[in-house]
């Protein structure tokens, strides 16, 4: 039996620290390119769920999930869950149950308490754990950058303990180049450093020769984020924690008006490298699309009761003015149903959207993940209406929507009232099903 196991080592190492919002995917790549020797993803403390395990097949790339599972070491106490520090026996608790429940290198940050003392019995018992390294942020919980870092602390710390110590909280006031990052771990004596606010501003901060000039790192920077297609709004957060100061410049106010991937890319100059890549993107895209469609055959109904299918809805395989939601609507009012009911959620890490949209008391969803609240409603009710074998407006094929819309041109031709139902298309006339695993048709409840 092959086991896996991932081991790293924490010493003498240049670290990107953990920070919510900038430590997407473009800013961990940007900072390995420059010489960072490990990076960390945001905090995951009210982020995690199974769904994220599935693969952006057009990026080449393993989702969130599978990343932080195979090659991240796990954030388990700082940030958000700095409260914890109250809570020895949590923190215990926690570090103890993932050190036993993975092969993966474990490791946790924390701030300093208010007295050494207390520090250093709190440290003692998570090295107890099993933990591979412990990261100090030293600062109390309340403190905020502008209060000097304990330097003392963090060496009290690192003297202490014989597991990898890493320093952290040095940006601006110790570190604000290359060679302040070596200065500052020599400062605390600790195993490695790790940089947040420093790296956040300058990622080429990690770069024996010296910081590269920001516009080439911020180009660099959004040309990951549109291969990896990061939300626009991700990436404009990133690059103005970048620009800082200059946010008032013409670049910086082009910046802060876009509202778009394809308009940020527009102010940097980076406009046809936009257009070229998405090209790219979509067509790799609707290739694994193509291919997906081939295999996805009927729908499949979960343990949940959801019918499932893998769908995208391609706005240019409609007519103007014509959707998959008109469709259901239309076909909802005509059968006399309650209208469709869309319930969408946003993946916190990777901002995509997934919606389930009921009908007669039944739920439809599309297994795929898309860009917007409304690309999400339109496959689940495309789910829906090929669960149903019903037209859903596709450019070739007649819609609901297009026949009311052609009774209504009727009536004003004629200057009158219709005094016929034009015949609906005979799929309309089948009673809804749900085809099963075993090929059985079987009614739907409430239909």
């Amino acid at each position: 039996m092959i086991v896996n196991s991932v081991s790293l080592c924490y010493h003498n190492k240049f670290i990107l620290a953990p920070m919510v919002r900038v430590g997407t995917l473009p800013m961990r790549l940007l900072a390995l390119d420059f010489g960072a020797d490990i990076v960390y993803c945001e905090n995951l403390t009210k982020s995690l769920r199974p769904s994220l395990n599935v693969c952006s097949s057009w990026l080449s790339l393993l989702s969130y999930w599978s990343i932080g599972m195979h090659h991240c070491a796990w954030q388990s106490v700082g940030g958000m869950g700095a409260a914890l520090l109250s809570d020895p026996d949590k923190i215990e608790k926690i570090l103890s149950t993932l050190v036993k429940g993975t092969r993966r290198p474990v490791t946790c940050k924390i701030r300093i308490l208010p007295s050494l003392e207390d520090t250093l019995s709190l440290v003692k018992r998570i090295e107890r754990t099993g933990i591979a390294a412990i990261t100090v942020h030293g600062r109390k919980r309340e403190e905020r950058p502008q209060h000097p870092v304990s330097c003392e602390v963090i060496k009290a710390i690192a003297e202490t303990l014989s597991i990898p110590v890493i320093a952290n909280g040095g940006s601006h006031e110790h570190i604000q180049q290359h060679l302040d990052i070596e200065e500052f771990r020599q400062a605390t004596a600790a195993s490695s450093v790790m940089v947040a606010r420093a790296a956040m501003w300058n990622p080429s901060i990690f770069l024996k020769e010296g910081l590269r000039p920001l516009e080439e790192v911020m180009q660099k920077y959004i040309r990951y984020a549109v291969q990896y297609d990061n939300h626009y709004t991700n990436t404009k957060y990133c690059l103005c924690q970048m620009l800082r100061e200059q946010l008032e410049s013409p670049q910086g106010r082009l910046l802060h008006a876009a509202q778009s991937s394809q308009e940020i890319c527009d102010a940097f100059g980076l406009g046809a490298f936009y257009e070229e890549t998405t090209q790219k993107m979509d067509a790799r895209r609707a290739e694994l699309l193509a291919k997906t469609a081939e295999k996805v055959g009927e729908p499949i109904e979960d343990t949940s009761g959801v019918i499932k299918m893998a769908v995208k809805f391609d706005r240019r395989a409609y007519p103007p003015q014509i959707t998959p939601k008109m469709c259901l609507l239309e076909w909802c009012r005509r059968e006399k149903l309650a209208q469709p009911v869309y319930e969408t959620v946003q993946g916190p890490l990777d901002r995509m959207f997934c919606s389930v949209v009921t009908v007669a008391e039944q739920k439809y969803q599309s297994t795929l993940w898309d860009k917007s609240k409304k690309l999400a409603e339109q496959t689940a009710a495309i789910v829906c209406l090929r669960s149903q074998g019903l037209p859903e407006g596709r450019l070739g094929e007649e819609s609901l929507s297009l026949y009311k819309r052609k009774r209504e041109a009727l009536d004003q031709d004629s200057g009158g009232p219709r005094t016929q139902e034009p015949a609906l298309p005979k799929e309309l006339c089948k009673k809804p099903f749900v085809t099963l695993g075993s090929g059985e048709k079987r009614t739907l409840e409430g239909w």
